[in-house]
């Protein structure tokens, strides 16, 4: 149990220095002291560590499939071919079109799969902290779509895409006063935002509640030493199970509707109309 408890909580829990319990900050989740490199732009701290992790895990995945690709195919090819064919044809073909969707395929896969990768980290003993809990990662997500959206626009269009998304046809044209600069808010401000506290907030929620439980068996374990605190710990220890299986349902949801959304947009911004 003592060895079940150190992975689940490793590393959310820290020790004060007369080795008593000590509960985790902000700062301490969120913020971490970098381990190298510290004090240069190339500085890692935790997160960024585990943000590497889940690209590295990710690439070897793809390359091994690639290369080792059969006619017949084992249970690790065909579960690395059911991520391939969910993102082609349940994002790609079922948002955009199959004919149009070849052309983004390669970019809304390496958002669905990239996302998906770094959410599960969030439940991964040892690593304990989903790479896109910290506003850094989901932004970047975010101004990729945004600009995928504006080029893929531009590309279809011409110029002409700004005029169509800003003044939408058939609207009595008194309304252009108002109905402009609210497309232009909605449309290319609120947009990136939108993605990145929507992803951000989810992930960063899933963490807190991890936390809680397990900071809660910790505590009701080591620290209120009764049978009272061994049956409350073992509540919060169930609760953490059951929401380490909800926070893997949620990460793999997340990168869904983030990948979803981003395919989306770019078939409103292609659309003749």
């Amino acid at each position: 149990m003592n060895l079940l408890l150190s992975l689940a909580t490793l590393p959310i829990f820290a020790t004060s220095s007369d080795g008593g319990f000590e509960a985790p900050t902000l700062d301490h989740e969120f913020n971490p002291a970098p381990f190298l490199f510290a004090g240069t732009p190339f500085e890692i701290n935790r997160i960024l560590m585990v943000r590497l992790i889940a690209v590295a895990v990710l690439v070897v995945l793809l390359v091994l499939y690639s290369k080792r690709a059969k006619l017949v195919p084992g249970r690790a090819q065909s579960a690395m071919e059911s991520l391939l064919d969910f993102s082609r044809v349940q994002i790609g073909h079922e948002i955009i079109g199959e004919e149009e969707a070849r052309r983004y395929q390669p970019l809304l896969m390496t958002i669905f799969l990239g996302i998906l990768f770094m959410n599960i980290t969030g439940v991964i003993p040892g690593l304990q902290i989903a790479g896109t809990s910290l506003v850094g990662m989901p932004l970047i997500f975010a101004l990729v779509a945004y600009f995928a959206f504006i080029v893929a626009g531009i590309r279809t269009q011409g110029l002409a895409f700004f005029k169509h998304q800003l003044m939408p046809a058939g609207v009595p044209k008194p309304l252009y006063v108002l109905m402009i600069p609210l497309e232009f808010l909605s449309t290319f401000i609120l947009r990136p935002i939108t993605l990145t506290i929507r992803l951000l907030a989810n992930m960063m929620a899933g963490h807190f509640l991890l936390v809680l439980c397990f900071l809660g068996t910790h505590f009701f374990y080591f620290e209120f030493s009764s049978v009272m605190g061994i049956g409350f710990g073992t509540l919060t220890l169930l609760g953490g199970i059951i929401f380490v299986i909800f926070e893997l349902f949620v990460g793999a949801l997340q990168a869904y509707i983030f990948a979803m959304l981003a395919a989306a947009y770019i078939s409103l911004s292609i659309s003749e109309h």
